[in-house]
C-alpha cells in the first residue's frame, strides 16, 4: 500500500513539473486605451485657435507600445497640429510622444468645422474623438 501511495504521489508530482514548464508563456501586450480631453469651444471665428489639452489613458502598460494620430476633417477649412509642431496634413500619421499633449485646431474658414481625429497603437487598436466647431460671426448682430 505505501509502495503504491508513493508511485501515485511521484506521478502527481511529475505532472505537475511537466504542466509548469510550458514554452506558451502568455504576456498581454495589446491593452485597450482611451484619450480624454478637456472641454473645447464650440464656436470659433475665422483664424481663431481652439486648444484640445488631451490625456493618453491606458488600461495597463507595454512598454514597447507606441501610439500614434491621425486626423480628417469633413467640414470647412481649417488647420490641426500639436504643441511642438508644424499643421498636420489629413490623414497622414503623427507619432504621441507623451501620455499628456495638447492639439490646436485653427479655423480659416466661416464654414462649421467637423474634426475626426484617430488615436491608434501599434497593436491596431485605436480610439476616435470628434469635435465640431461653429462659426461665431453668423451670430453676431
Amino acid at each position: 500500500m505505501r509502495k503504491c501511495f508513493s508511485y501515485i504521489l511521484f506521478t502527481l508530482l511529475l505532472a505537475a513539473i511537466a504542466c509548469a514548464c510550458s514554452d506558451n508563456i502568455d504576456i498581454k501586450q495589446d491593452y485597450e486605451f482611451t484619450v480624454t480631453h478637456l472641454p473645447v469651444p464650440k464656436k470659433l471665428q475665422v483664424n481663431e485657435v481652439a486648444e484640445i489639452r488631451c490625456t493618453l489613458q491606458r488600461e495597463g502598460e507595454y512598454n514597447n507600445t507606441q501610439y500614434y494620430l491621425r486626423y480628417f476633417q469633413y467640414d470647412g477649412d481649417g488647420q490641426l497640429w500639436m504643441d511642438d509642431g508644424d499643421p498636420f496634413l489629413p490623414n497622414d500619421t503623427y507619432e504621441l510622444n507623451s501620455k499628456s499633449f495638447r492639439l490646436y485646431f485653427c479655423s480659416l474658414s466661416e464654414d462649421a468645422h467637423n474634426i475626426e481625429v484617430v488615436f491608434f497603437d501599434s497593436f491596431g487598436k485605436e480610439f476616435t474623438l470628434s469635435f465640431t466647431f461653429n462659426n461665431e460671426q453668423g451670430e453676431k448682430e
